[in-house]
Order: C-alpha cells, then sequence, then structure tokens
C-alpha cells in the first residue's frame, strides 16, 4: 500500500511527501504525541529483508540520536511501517528550512567571514560527534545544511552504513553516495570529499573528517573545486598527490593565517593535520575573534599546528577492506529537496505541565526549556525543604531531581542541551543532563544569568552589582566583557544571552538614577555596545528572528534581524498572563519564561505557594491562635496598642508585596497599599496612628521612597524622603524623627543607614558595606540601634549608641539573627544560630549590662527567612507573633506552547 498524505507511521501523521531518491522516499508529518513538524524517510523495502543492513541502519540511527547538537541534524526517533504500508523501516528528523551548503558555494567564493562563521559551527558539530566516537566520513557540502537564520547542520551519519560493492578497481559504486562522471572536469560527488586514507582503503578516523572538513573550507572561499580530475582515477590521484590551488590566487581578502589553517586540515598525513576538531575549532575562532590582534591569531594557530605535527595518535591504522582506489560508505539521508519547502502552518497548541507531588518551583525561577525543545530544567523544593535542580522530559509524566545540586538557581542549557549550568552561593557550577557528578566552573558571589555558546564560551553575571563576564565552559579565570556606562549611572547588567553568532549577546542594564533600564546588545570582545529597546525586563532572542520581552504582564514578540542586530516592526502580543517579577533594589525585573530553537515556548502563569502562617505562640512557645488565610507573608510588625498587625503580602500575579493590616480581636485581613509598585516594611508611629514604608512605585524602580500614612486609610500618602539606591525592611524611631534602613552596595553587603525625615532628609550612612547588616530596630527611647550583622564571618546580634555611635556591645553568641526590643526597652530577643527564640535583660545608662541569654522555645523557621525579620513581640512581651510554614505546598502548572510562531499576528 502506497503511503500517502492521512496515512499513519507509528505515532507520525503523514502530511505531503518531500521528496524521493535511491535511498528512499521523504514526508513532512506531524508527530501526534509533541504536535510538532518533523521529516519522516522511509527505507526501501528490501532494508527489511537484508539483517546485516537493518542493524546497522538501527546502530548508526541509535549513535546519531545521541549527538544532541545544534550543528548537526537532530534524529528523534526510527521504527517499522506496518505490513499494510509495506513493512519499511524508516527515520524521523527534525524539519529544517533553508539550502543546503552546496548551492551557495556553486553561486561562487562566500565572503571569509561568513565562510568563517559556518566553518566554526561545522567544526564545532565534528568535535561534538567525534567525542563520542562517530566519525562522519562523508562531509560534503551536500551533507551541510544552512537554516535561513544562518545556521549549520550536519547531515547523514553513515546512517546507512552498507557493505561496500566494488568495482574492477576497487571503487564503491554505490549510486547514492556517488554522482556519475558525466563530462570531463566534473567532479564525483564523495570521491571529491576524501580523505588520502579513505582513497587507499584505509580504515579512517576522525582525521578524515578533518581533511574534508578542509577541502570544503577551500572551496568556500574559493569559489573552485578543490580537487580537480578528467576521470576518476586521475581524481583520486589527486588527492593522494597534488596540492590545492593557493587561496590567496582566488581570494586576495585572505590572510596567511588562514591559508594555513586550510592548509593543515589538507596535510596528506593524518597526524600533521589538526589534532582534533576542537583544536581546529579554537584556531578558527582565535582567527576570527576581533580583539585578537594579528600576533595573538598567529600565535594560537602556530601553536596548534605544533601540537597537530607532533601529538601522535595512539590509535594504529590497520588495513581494512582489500580496495585499490576506495572506501565509501553509503549513507542514508534525508532528501535536500524537503529542506527549501516551508513547513506547513499550524495553530499553536498549549498544554500545562503539572508539578510533581509535594513539590514546588522556586518563586523566582522561570522553567527552561531546552535548545532542542525536548527538556525542561527549573528549581523546585521537595516535601522536606530540599530545593535543587528538577528534569522534566516533555515526553514524560514524570520529573526527577539532580542529585548534589541544593541550592541551585538560574540554571542554563548547553547549545547541545547535554549540560546544564547553573549558580549556588559562591559557585558557577555544571551538571550533564543525564546526571553524574557536578563540576565547579569558577567563582560567581550571587549569580544573575548566564548564557552557553556553542564555541563552548559562558557569559554570566556573578553578582548583584556586576557585569557581564566570560569565562570557558571548561572553567579558566573570568574576564569582564562589558563595562558600566558612568553617564548613565548604570548599577547593574543582568540576564545574557547569546545571539546565534555565538559573539553577541543580549543584557539587560539598570539605571538607577533616572529611573530607566534598557536591553542593550554586546559582544565577547567588549567593544561593541548597542541600545535596543528601553525596557526594565530581561529579553530573549527567539529563532527564526524575534525578541521576546513582557508589557506588563503580557509576552510580546517583535521581529529582530540576529545578523545586522536590528529590531524593526512592533511588537505584538502572544502569551498572557506571564509572571514578571519586579524588584526593590533596581536589580531589573525578571521575566518567567524561555523559548527553545524549534519553537517551544515556557512559562509561568502563576507562582507556586509555599504559604506561611501568622501565628501567635506564649513564651512557651505554645500555640495560641493563628490569623487566616495562609500566604507569602513577609516583616510582621504589631502596632504599640496592640491593636493591628502590619504585613508585607506578596500577590501571586504580580510578585509584588503590598502592605496588609489584620485586626487582631477579630482576625479580619485588610488591604493597606495597593499601586503597580512595591510597598514594604511598615513600621509604626508610636501612638499607631500612622504606618511608614518603602515603595519604589515602578516609575524609578531603584528609588527607594519612604512615605506615611494614616493607619486607617484616610487621606493621601505623604513623601518623607526619597532613599537612592533602593532598601528593604526599615524602622522609625519612636520620637518619629528618624528612619533607619539597610541599603545593598554593589558588593552586594548592606550598608546601615538613616535619613532625618523632621530635618534636611539627606540619608547618612551609619555602618558600611564591609560586612552585611540585617534587621536593624530603634530602641523605645531612640539611644539604641539593634542589628545583626556577619563582620567576624558568623551572624551575631549587636547593639550600637545612636547617634553619636560611640558605644557597641555584641549581644548574642554563638550566632544571632533578627533582634526585636521589649517595648519597655529592658530587654531584647532574638533568634540563634539553632533558630531558637532567645531572651536577653538590657540596661542602658552608662554602664551597659546585657544579661544571660534564656532560651525560650524553638522559633521553627526556614533559615533561608531568618535573614529577614520575620516575627514580633506584643506590648507587654508575653506573646510573640511568628511566620511559620503551613507544611502544604500549593503547586501550580507551568504552560508549554508548541509553535508559540503561529500566535503572532501577521
Amino acid at each position: 500500500m502506497a503511503i500517502v498524505p492521512g496515512a499513519q507511521l507509528g505515532a507520525y501523521e503523514i502530511l505531503a511527501p518531500l521528496g524521493a531518491g535511491g535511498m528512499g522516499e521523504v514526508y513532512r508529518a506531524r508527530d501526534t504525541r509533541l504536535n510538532r513538524a518533523v521529516a519522516i524517510k522511509v527505507l526501501p523495502a528490501d532494508f527489511a529483508k537484508d539483517a546485516d543492513r537493518l542493524r546497522r541502519f538501527e546502530q548508526e540511527a541509535r549513535a546519531t540520536s545521541a549527538l544532541n547538537h545544534p550543528n548537526i541534524l537532530t534524529i528523534y526517533d526510527i521504527g517499522t511501517a506496518s505490513s499494510e504500508l509495506g513493512g519499511a523501516p524508516y527515520l524521523v528528523a527534525e524539519l529544517l528550512e533553508g539550502e543546503e551548503l552546496r548551492a551557495q558555494v556553486d553561486a561562487g567564493a562566500l565572503p571569509v567571514r561568513r565562510a568563517l562563521d559556518y566553518a566554526q559551527q561545522i567544526a564545532a558539530g565534528l568535535a561534538a560527534a567525534h567525542e563520542k566516537g562517530i566519525v562522519h566520513r562523508d562531509l560534503k557540502p551536500e551533507n551541510l545544511f544552512v537554516t535561513k537564520d544562518g545556521r549549520v547542520k550536519i547531515l547523514d551519519f553513515g546512517l546507512a552504513r552498507m557493505k561496500p560493492q566494488k568495482l574492477a578497481g576497487g571503487v564503491d559504486s554505490e549510486a547514492a553516495t556517488l554522482r556519475p562522471l558525466t563530462n570531463p572536469g566534473v567532479i564525483m560527488g564523495t570521491v571529491g570529499y576524501m580523505s588520502p586514507e579513505q582513497v587507499r582503503g584505509q580504515e579512517a578516523d576522525h582525521r578524515a573528517d578533518i581533511f574534508s572538513f578542509g577541502i570544503i573550507l577551500h572551496e568556500m572561499l574559493s569559489g573552485q573545486r578543490t580537487f580537480t580530475g578528467d576521470s576518476l582515477v586521475e581524481l583520486m590521484n589527486a588527492i593522494l598527490k597534488e596540492e590545492p590551488p593557493e587561496l590567496s590566487e582566488t581570494n586576495a581578502k585572505i590572510s596567511p593565517q588562514l591559508e594555513k589553517i586550510v592548509r593543515r586540515c589538507l596535510e596528506k598525513k593524518p597526524e600533521r593535520r589538526f589534532h582534533s576538531a576542537h583544536d581546529l575549532g579554537f584556531a578558527l575562532e582565535a582567527l576570527a575573534t576581533p580583539s585578537s590582534s594579528g600576533a595573538n591569531r598567529t600565535e594560537a594557530v602556530q601553536a596548534l599546528d605544533t601540537s597537530a605535527t607532533t601529538k601522535r595518535s595512539d590509535w594504529r591504522e590497520r588495513i581494512a577492506w582489500l580496495t585499490a582506489t576506495a572506501l565509501l560508505l553509503t549513507t542514508l539521508w534525508l532528501a535536500w529537496a524537503y529542506f527549501t519547502r516551508k513547513p506547513m502552518e499550524t495553530q499553536a497548541r498549549k498544554f500545562s505541565v503539572l508539578m510533581p507531588e509535594k513539590v514546588a518551583m522556586i518563586w523566582w525561577e522561570a522553567p527552561i526549556i531546552s535548545p532542542d525543545g525536548q527538556r525542561i530544567v527549573f528549581i523546585a523544593k521537595d516535601a522536606v525543604g530540599k530545593t535543587s535542580l528538577w528534569l522534566r522530559p516533555l515526553n514524560s509524566l514524570t520529573a526527577q531531581p539532580l542529585a548534589d545540586t541544593e541550592a541551585a538557581k538560574n540554571p542554563f542549557w548547553s547549545p547541545d542541551s547535554r549540560v546544564i549550568g547553573f549558580f549556588t552561593p559562591g559557585k558557577l557550577k555544571k551538571i550533564d543532563a543525564t546526571g553524574g557528578a557536578v563540576s565547579t566552573i569558577c567563582e560567581a558571589a550571587n549569580g544573575r544569568g548566564g548564557s552557553w555558546s556553542r564555541q563552548d564560551v559562558i557569559i554570566f553575571v556573578p553578582g548583584t552589582r556586576s557585569p557581564v563576564l566570560r569565562v570557558s565552559a571548561n572553567g579558566g579565570t573570568p574576564v569582564p566583557i562589558t563595562t558600566f556606562d558612568e553617564t548613565l549611572a548604570e548599577t547593574a547588567h543582568r540576564y545574557p544571552q547569546f545571539l546565534p553568532d555565538g559573539k553577541h549577546f543580549l543584557f539587560l542594564s539598570t539605571r538607577p538614577l533616572n529611573g530607566k533600564s534598557g536591553i542593550y546588545l554586546g559582544s565577547l570582545d567588549g567593544t561593541e555596545r548597542q541600545h535596543l529597546m528601553e525596557l526594565n525586563t530581561n529579553a530573549v532572542y527567539a529563532a527564526p528572528g524575534y525578541l521576546l520581552f513582557i508589557r506588563d504582564h503580557t509576552l510580546m514578540a517583535q521581529p529582530f534581524d540576529a545578523e545586522r542586530r536590528q529590531l524593526s516592526g512592533e511588537p505584538v502580543p502572544i502569551a498572557e498572563p506571564v509572571v514578571r517579577l519586579t524588584n526593590t533594589q533596581a536589580n531589573g525585573d525578571l521575566s518567567l519564561f524561555s523559548v527553545s530553537e524549534n519553537g517551544v515556548l515556557v512559562y509561568r502563569n502563576s507562582r507556586d505557594l509555599d504559604p506561611l502562617q501568622i501565628v501567635w505562640l506564649d513564651r512557651a512557645g505554645k500555640q495560641l491562635g493563628a490569623f487566616d488565610p495562609p500566604g507569602d507573608y513577609r516583616y510582621p510588625t504589631i502596632s504599640p496598642d496592640g491593636k493591628t498587625v502590619a504585613v508585607d503580602l506578596r500577590d501571586q500575579q504580580t510578585g509584588t508585596y503590598d502592605i496588609w493590616l489584620f485586626e487582631v480581636a477579630r482576625g479580619v485581613r485588610s488591604r493597606f497599599t495597593s499601586n503597580p509598585g512595591e510597598d514594604t516594611g511598615a513600621t509604626w508611629s508610636s501612638d499607631s496612628s500612622r504606618l511608614a514604608f518603602t515603595s519604589d512605585r515602578r516609575a524609578n524602580p531603584s528609588s527607594g521612597k519612604l512615605y506615611v500614612k494614616q493607619a486607617n486609610g484616610a487621606g493621601n500618602e505623604e513623601e518623607l524622603a526619597e532613599i537612592t539606591g533602593g532598601v528593604g525592611s526599615g524602622d522609625w524611631s519612636s520620637d518619629g524623627q528618624y528612619f533607619l534602613y539597610g541599603k545593598q552596595a554593589p558588593s552586594g553587603n548592606n550598608a546601615l543607614e538613616v535619613v532625618s525625615i523632621s530635618g534636611d532628609k539627606q540619608p547618612r550612612q551609619l555602618l558600611d558595606a564591609s560586612s552585611t547588616h540585617l534587621s536593624s530596630r530603634f530602641s523605645p527611647d531612640g539611644k539604641w540601634i539593634a542589628y545583626t550583622s556577619n563582620e567576624t564571618g558568623v551572624f551575631e546580634v549587636y547593639v550600637q549608641s545612636f547617634p553619636t555611635l560611640e558605644k557597641r556591645v555584641q549581644v548574642s553568641k554563638g550566632g544571632g539573627r533578627s533582634p526585636v526590643w521589649h517595648k519597655d526597652g529592658k530587654g531584647l530577643f532574638y533568634i540563634s544560630a539553632e533558630r531558637q527564640m532567645m531572651a536577653v535583660t538590657w540596661n542602658g545608662n552608662d554602664k551597659v549590662v546585657v544579661g544571660a541569654a534564656t532560651v525560650l522555645f524553638q522559633a521553627g523557621i526556614e533559615s533561608a527567612r531568618s535573614q529577614e525579620r520575620f516575627y514580633d513581640v506584643s506590648p507587654d512581651g508575653q506573646r510573640f507573633l511568628l511566620l511559620r510554614p503551613t507544611g502544604e505546598i500549593v503547586s501550580t502548572p507551568f504552560t508549554v506552547v508548541l509553535n508559540w510562531m503561529a500566535e503572532v499576528k501577521k
């Protein structure tokens, strides 16, 4: 039975024929499981009758399917058609749009820059194959495909490896890999790209591919065939004995260094060629990098020349098939004709992915889809509170944690979708997506995004106030590649992402003084910088040519030419709502979405919630009551009259905090602030009539303005002061004259500052950012400040005199956090390193006396949340208001969109 549109090959629905050849027929099809377009090659039926051929086909197909690399055609599946459809084996691969490299080479010499770009991509693909022990052995322009966005794909890794049929001279006569010689000077398709060892019939290793690569690079640069002959014998003799024409004869723009690379690839003896495709790729990168001086480029090439000459392969050459002239492999290739056809327009398909039971995605992290669109990595916390990387294949119903990835954040994929980069406190690390050992790449204090190029270069932001750095994926010393523009008063560069060329990248610049941030384009050599758009959140490049970014909570797509690096047209909406995290310290917002190279979009439209309960405890730790409902609360504070509790509550849709009030007597909750910005850190006036708090109001996201408002909600907010740089939680002195707060410095540490509300309203630094100072509180009489500092390497509680700063005493011993004053000023409470509620007496007269610490009860709060104030004490000192985990995880699904480009309004 013929295969016609509508026929079903396993899970694949045939849509239309694309081409046919001696090795079978090619069809466009739809994967009904993932609803994606694929190409299917149906092999001749006699393959199924030849057990050896079928075994070789399956073995090679499985080997190639392991090569998940951006520069290698992705093989998805193999199978056998039903008996009604002939029972023939078939192969399923990704569907591409573009043209063979042959079409460009036949049109003449390529521009040197484009030829180098293609060459680097081919070398990267070969390196990935060689690492897996797979040698192509039939590399030629027909087996190199250039997509419309400039990506080179290597096709046909010997998938139909067959026993040779020999001519009288010993040459393989397989028609699928040889083109008949029709006229003098016409070159045999495969023979013209063979290495000398293949011509001799010897076993060919990875260095044969390097020779074939040299032939192709020579053709791209010269526009002419590298080896020629009027017959098959003359052609093979030319490969064995002759040197190709000098490139400088046909193209004066070709440098001696590039000529030398080509010559090294075309050495007749394998041991004189580049030792590996990695070495070759390094030489090309050194030559292509604009910042490299001519001398440096020459040194890089010469170093590799020496290495290639002196290194000897451990493999010994063996006599293989006793052929007199050549060994030709018959390959199974996806017909070139179908690549030039445009895929069928289909609708976008959306579905939700549920989190595993009792597992919640960390609220500030996005699910990150792999470049091949097959797997998602995300950061999640399990039922026992352990945070780690989780991996979810799209075609699976389960997700699994990756071992030894505790405290991971901000993951990103290698371009071949095999390795995951991620940050932990102080480190940038990587792990194979299949598991295994975690390795450290370099130091990174507090990572803020990374990206991995096809040249194995990683760009990343190591801290909250840092430029973009570059480092080898194999480790090394990071090098800055962006600098802050002083005229713009930049404070941070965030969320870098490579463009397809691997040399340019996007990043977010935050600018606190003017209240604006923007998306910029940078280069690896640090010489280029281009403003693309005003935006206060990250932007992501998506093939075949868009920038994706968030406006409010709508995901937008705007056409973007990655080669010219220019935006065009108008942005159009493609998904909503999409979670956007706002930031109170000018760090730039983060939008929680990601996109693959083949049209898979993943985003969060709501947050998982690990809710906290606001509970009352007595001095023995016994629970007396609780406020409902649970929520994502922060900074609870009790009014001096004990009647009302103010607390920050995060909106799960917008990600911003607002201040809410609870009536203690009735437990009724009401909203106190409501605006697009982030309102946080409420503190009460001494008469309980007003609340002071900070807010960014988003008009100037890095400016922490101080406001005061009547506690009953009457009247408008009054702006008291502007605190450049943003603040966290603060405290209002009992006399209403001062506001105390912690301010994050570029180092990532927190300084301690105070602003005079009734005076000049100018901030004054009390303690610098040489260490971190948190949870600062005025004493009831305003003469002392209690705070937490890690100046000794361990967080301890200290008390400092105010405003003179003449006296200071350490209160805790062995670790302490989050001090709170007793309302009469005669004692302090704090949390010990063992998370116990501690109480000490205090005498702040001329002779300061701190009493012995007494353990009251186990506080039971997670250490990650104990860095900020999470409790308060009633005016009589007998009851404690705490935030405690409920033990329940509210998990929400994230959304996957297949073929998201169908959402773009044409």
